[in-house]
């Protein structure tokens, strides 16, 4: 397989991933997802403003959840999101910690 190709199979994926998390399973907590998987649909856009900035692209937090989400990040969290029981929040401290700051 040639190189475009391979990009372009890889960039199927990853919008096949965005929409079933954001139009199939809507309902899939991120905390949940950050503690059982290590990664949230924060993580995704996260890695997508990386991707934009190594490029010389300037993408700010803000710019790349709504590019991620389709729609400011407050109203899709404002949809979908529930609270956090003390218990999940917990899981994500260590979740988090362990997959994000200590990888920087």
């Amino acid at each position: 397989m040639d190189r475009q190709t391979q990009i372009e199979i890889e960039a199927a994926a990853f919008r096949k991933l965005r929409n079933h998390l954001m139009v199939e399973r809507p309902e899939v907590q991120n905390i949940d997802m950050m503690n059982l998987a290590g990664f949230c649909r924060n993580c995704l856009s996260r890695w997508m403003q990386e991707a934009a900035n190594d490029r010389g692209i300037e993408m700010t937090k803000d710019q790349a959840r709504e590019a991620f989400y389709g729609m400011p990040y407050d109203d899709w969290k404002a949809q979908n999101q529930t609270e956090a029981s003390p218990e999940q929040r917990q899981a994500f401290d260590t979740a988090f910690r362990e997959n994000v700051t200590d990888k920087t």
